[in-house]
């Protein structure tokens, strides 16, 4: 039987890990705007702390990451000295009583970062910001850059996650993508972690990437079951070479059209439901004891730049160039350009360039557009008791989408609006539908799946 495909597939919308996105961020939010910010935050509340090392010994042209490769260490080394000195500066304003929850590091490669080096970086951390004893430390790893004593540091500093890079382990589509790593490299990561104690393992998969088919993913996703990960991340391959030149090296000729990319959605998905796992909003798979999959049953999925999340943090401190952080009043960025970023943090002052200032209407878009994208669905009576002021537009809204919904993506009754199981691979372009930014023409965005 041909399967039928919606309408929306070849869509260009954003991912939602924010609202509003990134593109409309402006310069209107700056340092002193995120200085008073953070003198707001109050005894008690709980951070989250992201810190990104934009640096890589090699450059897979498939990532749309602020990076950049070097064969050196002494620029990741003079990076460091400014990132000590960016949180010096910032663990100086956070008031007291305010909890660090999780930690993770990004990039770029962390894993780059000499062992000592990373060592006194969380020792920096924590002598600036006050740690919970459950805090959550997690780091994305390149299994090319990993050596005994990496792992000893990592298991030094108390990581509890280890995210791993994977894409695809067929050695053409590795090629194409200038991503070379091998299953057995990548097993040995896994089995050097939790030797180590770590007990969560992440994997990231990649489906629309040069030559991938339908059998080499298949061949991927089992490879990746095989090692037993706590969660996995299947995303869709984002072609942006407008945004990332590097990604011009990619022949365009060998990905996937659209329809392709959504039988390979559909397949690898289906793979890893048949092998036990819980499906996570749009992308994520977690076992079903895992705090993901606890979280989505619950109700309590949240979702940031770092995608699917259980984390409840009142407040995300981004450090480091190009970073992004989010407070209860709104979000900021950090000046992407390193050098930049390094004069700015060493003279003491905030990175921080541009940013937004929420509104109410704002928060009430953003929960919307949250819900769709973790829940699937939105409850009225939640809307109304949450957002009492502006929620009747929002219903009005939702039961004209359902009104003149085709394809059977999206219904609405008294209790609220949900996605139908065609729908929620569809639940980008379903959540844009509120977006009020979206047709300002700011930013380019990927392909739906």
């Amino acid at each position: 039987m041909t399967q039928t495909l919606p309408s929306r597939i070849t869509e260009s919308v954003p991912r939602y890990t924010s609202y509003p996105t990134a593109p409309h961020f402006h310069a209107g939010v700056d340092a002193d705007v995120y200085r008073q910010w953070l003198g707001e935050l109050k005894p008690g509340q709980r951070l989250s702390l992201y810190v990104h090392i934009p640096y890589c010994d090699r450059l897979c042209w498939f990532c749309a990451c602020h990076t950049k490769q070097t064969l050196r260490y002494e620029p990741v080394r003079s990076y460091l000295e400014s990132l000590a000195a960016e949180i010096a500066t910032i663990g100086a304003l956070i008031p007291a009583g305010v909890e660090v929850g999780a930690l993770h590091f990004g990039g770029g490669s962390p894993t780059m970062v000499a062992p000592q080096d990373m060592i006194d970086l969380a020792a920096r951390l924590k002598e600036h910001f006050t740690f919970a004893a459950d805090a959550a430390i997690s780091v994305e790893m390149d299994p090319n850059d990993l050596d005994v004593a990496r792992y000893d540091a990592l298991a030094a500093i108390g990581m509890t996650r280890a995210s791993l890079g994977i894409q695809d382990f067929n050695p053409e589509v590795q090629q194409a993508i200038n991503r070379i790593q091998t299953f057995e490299q990548t097993r040995q990561v896994v089995e050097e972690v939790r030797s180590r104690g770590v007990r969560s393992v992440n994997c990231d998969v990649l489906y629309g990437l040069p030559h991938q088919t339908l059998l080499t993913l298949e061949h991927t996703i089992d490879d990746v079951l095989s090692l037993s990960p706590d969660r996995i991340a299947l995303f869709g391959y984002a072609h942006v070479p407008w945004m990332k030149k590097h990604q011009t090296m990619i022949p365009e000729a060998a990905l996937p059209d659209a329809a392709e990319r959504y039988r390979q959605m559909m397949r690898a998905a289906a793979k890893l439901v048949e092998a036990g796992y819980q499906p996570i909003g749009i992308d994520h798979f977690a076992k079903p004891d895992d705090s993901l999959a606890v979280a989505a049953r619950n109700g309590a999925l949240k979702r940031n730049f770092q995608g699917y999340t259980d984390d409840v943090a009142d407040a995300l401190i981004g450090l480091g160039a190009s970073s992004i952080g989010f407070l209860p009043q709104g979000y900021v960025q950090n000046m992407p350009a390193t050098g930049e970023y390094q004069r700015l943090a060493e003279a003491g002052e905030l990175a921080v360039i541009r940013g937004i200032a929420l509104t109410d209407e704002d928060r009430l878009r953003a929960h919307v557009i949250e819900r769709i994208m973790c829940d699937f669905s939105l409850s009225f009576a939640d809307l109304r008791r949450l957002f009492p002021v502006g929620a009747d537009k929002i219903v009005a809204e939702a039961r004209q989408l359902a009104a003149i919904d085709t394809e059977g993506l999206c219904r609405v009754d008294s209790e609220g609006f949900s996605l139908t199981a065609q729908g929620r691979t569809m639940a980008r372009s379903i959540a844009a539908a509120f977006d009020a930014y979206l047709g300002n023409g700011k930013g380019r965005h990927s392909m739906a799946v």
